[in-house]
């Protein structure tokens, strides 16, 4: 079967998110699911699936990081958009059934793909103590993203304090679910971002993931309302940093940005 390497939330090779995409007949048992991805060894794999038509959605889709499966993620749902359309399988906004629901990714005249995922609720709480040792800096505030993203969202001080974060991984590992996002303000605007974050998911296997379009459904409504506009880019500061353009519009979070297929193979297992 065939299986691609796809950089998600880039318009070009080696940057962004890489994640693995095989589109099959059906889903085989998990353990099979989970191994693949294993050996892939990005941050996540995705398999996907053709639904029967003239239900509500067109594919199944599942996602697997090397240790184990989530309920949500962006870069990947990307990533299998973009194959879909550029080998054909799918023409035209392509609805996947997954554990968060059914998501649309619709394709753009200017080459990008708009994701359509569920706003994260986002709740005020207290800083952790211990955390700024874990992270190596002090949070002004605090805000759990609730069960579909399972992180912990933090704002620094400013963006220099963002792209410096060299974190204690496990000591972090105990402050949430699945990791925390780190983020401040831009600080110049005119670079073409709004804000800038850093996502460390010690807990699924992944220490810092490079773009992660689960976290901009926090993202975007926490800078919306800080900078009063709906329509906001960010910058994900990662070593290999991607954009993810944000749209917010009440529980739903509109996630844009491009993909470039960089590895196309044949997996060798029955």
């Amino acid at each position: 079967m065939r299986i691609r390497i796809v950089d998600a939330f880039t318009d070009r090779p080696f940057a962004g998110n890489p994640a693995g995409v095989l589109l099959l007949d059906g889903f085989p048992d998990d353990d099979w699911l989970q191994n693949v991805a294993m050996e892939v060894n990005h941050a996540e794999t995705a398999f996907a699936h053709r639904l029967p038509e003239g239900g509500e959605a067109d594919w199944a889709l599942r996602w697997f990081t090397p240790v184990t499966e989530v309920a949500m993620c962006g870069h990947a749902t990307l990533a299998t958009a973009h194959v879909l359309h550029s080998t054909g399988a799918h023409r035209g906004p392509v609805r996947f059934a997954t554990r968060s629901g059914v998501l649309v990714a619709t394709p753009g005249e200017d080459g990008s793909i708009t994701l359509d995922f569920p706003t994260a609720p986002l709740t005020p709480v207290e800083v952790p103590a211990g955390i700024a040792d874990a992270l190596g800096s002090e949070p002004l505030v605090a805000f759990d993203t609730g069960p579909n993203v399972g992180d912990l969202l933090v704002e620094l001080a400013d963006e220099k304090t963002v792209h410096a974060l060299s974190p204690d991984l496990r000591a972090l590992g105990a402050h949430s679910e699945r990791g925390i996002i780190a983020t401040a303000r831009a600080e110049h605007p005119a670079r073409g971002y709004d804000f800038v974050s850093r996502c460390f998911f010690p807990n699924v296997g992944i220490d810092e993931d490079p773009v992660t379009g689960s976290a901009h459904t926090a993202l975007a409504p926490f800078w919306t309302e800080r900078l009063g506009r709906a329509g906001l880019t960010g910058l994900q500061a990662s070593p290999r940093s991607g954009h993810v353009r944000t749209e917010l519009r009440g529980e739903r979070t509109l996630l844009s940005g491009r993909a470039v297929t960089v590895i196309e193979g044949e997996l060798l297992l029955a």
